[in-house]
């Protein structure tokens, strides 16, 4: 079986899973400098939740620090909206849409729940609807959706990746006659 393929339910038979880019996709992904921003901000994005994640849990377990937390968190916001927006950019240059394109279907679906739940951090931190603990709490469940949103989207670079090696590996077959 080769990595493009998984198990069907039907013992010794594969289901063939399609690649995550067209050929045209592919090209227009590594042409477009929306790419690399998102290469950039992704990590810088992760960097930013794990000091954040640090300074919201000081607070939490020891009550200080709670300006500092908050900061973070709203940076940590940001920062998400910005790599939302240029993703979205990337989605339309690559896909053809902005939103929802079927290779990333469920990530932006996911992604809407991690922006609503940052985004009534913020509406509470503003309008002092909670508690300054119950907003790092808040604070907390954004960020564990974030953490599985991230996965989904590394999961898909790694698919990403073992497409791109499967095809290497059946290009130089193509050419063979049998």
């Amino acid at each position: 079986m080769n990595r493009t393929q998984r198990p069907s339910s039907a013992p010794g038979a594969t289901v063939q899973r399609p690649p995550l880019y067209t050929a045209e996709q592919r090209v227009r992904r590594d042409q477009t400098p929306w790419t690399l921003v998102q290469g950039i901000l992704a990590p810088l994005q992760f960097l930013v939740f794990i000091v954040s994640a640090v300074l919201v849990l000081r607070f939490l377990a020891t009550g200080e620090g709670w300006m500092a937390a908050s900061v973070s968190v709203v940076v940590k916001t940001l920062v998400l909206y910005l790599i939302m927006v240029t993703g979205a950019i990337w989605e339309k240059v690559v896909f053809g849409q902005y939103l929802f394109a079927p290779a990333f279907f469920w990530e932006d679906v996911f992604s809407f729940l991690v922006l609503a739940l940052h985004t009534a951090y913020l509406v509470a931190l503003f309008t002092g609807a909670l508690s300054p603990r119950e907003q790092m709490l808040l604070a907390l469940a954004a960020y564990a959706t974030y953490v599985v949103n991230a996965a989904q989207f590394i999961w898909k670079l790694r698919m990403a990746r073992l497409d791109e090696a499967a095809r290497r590996a059946q290009a130089p077959m193509q050419g063979v006659v049998a």
